[in-house]
């Protein structure tokens, strides 16, 4: 089983930072791609940001310029690094990653973390 173990949530004044970060464990070799979901109340869960295995990233529109996704294979761990952030980003993110199998993909996520955006 895939373990994503997520930490760096809070509350933030807007315009503030922070930095989520995401460590994976379990059985980690199919994984081909990792990810931040967000999912504000009254909102579907919607797509942050992902990174695959060859490094590629893909952000939402509503995020580009102000959110960046990185990682560190060595601990298998991704981050997200949220700036200039707006009170529309507060939302329970998600750490996701996706496991390629002859079977087709799995998706695993998170517990999730709160993110507030509030004066």
């Amino acid at each position: 089983q895939v373990q994503l173990v997520e930490s760096g949530g809070g509350l933030v004044q807007p315009g503030g930072s922070l930095r989520l970060s995401c460590a994976a464990s379990g059985r980690l070799f199919t994984i081909n791609a990792r990810g931040w979901y967000r999912q504000a109340p009254g909102k579907e869960r919607e797509l942050v940001a992902t990174i695959t295995r060859s490094g590629t990233t893909n952000y939402a529109d509503s995020v580009k310029g102000r959110f960046t996704i990185s990682r560190d294979s060595a601990k298998n761990t991704v981050y997200l690094q949220l700036n200039s952030l707006k009170p529309e980003d507060t939302a329970v993110y998600y750490c996701n990653a996706v496991e390629s199998s002859p079977y087709g993909d799995n998706n695993y996520w998170g517990q999730g973390t709160q993110v507030t955006v509030s004066s």
